[in-house]
């Protein structure tokens, strides 16, 4: 065997042992994309904070698009991945008159400081059900110091 055809040998095993790694690295990437993703943890929110959670959980569920739009600031928005913003109360009202449903919402992280703050959260269908979507809530204190909601965003997971 010559030199060169020794070189040419050495360059196709050291090709065929890359286009292997690749493709084991690939398939491996393929399987984690495909594996549910473990969910982040809830966190315990302050009463105040969960009431803002619990009031919207409840009022979807009910289809109660008045009450609902009650725990939004009166120039609040809503922000869904699908749709255009809606601001303000009677537009979040008009917006959910025909939704609602099963819903069950959990807090992932908050934060507050003064007037201002957030929750991020997780929503899934049903109590313990895999996570269908998240949210970020971005709240205000109201004029009685209670929390409304100044902007929903969510989106679905895919």
């Amino acid at each position: 065997m010559t030199v060169l055809s020794e070189v040419r040998n050495m360059r196709t095993h050291t090709l065929v042992g890359v286009l292997v790694l690749c493709a084991t690295a690939l398939s491996a990437q393929g399987e984690g994309a495909s594996a549910p993703k473990a969910a982040f943890p809830s966190v315990t929110l302050p009463p105040e904070l969960e009431r803002v959670l619990r009031d919207y959980e409840t009022a979807w569920q009910e289809r109660d698009s008045a009450t609902l739009a009650q725990l939004f600031a009166e120039d609040g928005f809503v922000l869904p991945s699908d749709r255009l913003p809606v601001r303000g109360r009677s537009a979040i009202e008009k917006r959910y008159a025909q939704a609602g449903g099963a819903l069950a919402l959990r807090a992932l992280a908050f934060a507050t400081a003064d007037s201002v703050g957030y929750i991020i959260g997780a929503y899934a269908w049903e109590r313990d059900g895999a996570d269908a979507g998240k949210f970020v809530l971005a709240l205000k204190r109201g004029p009685t110091g209670r929390w409304l909601i100044a902007a929903d965003i969510d989106n679905q997971n895919n």
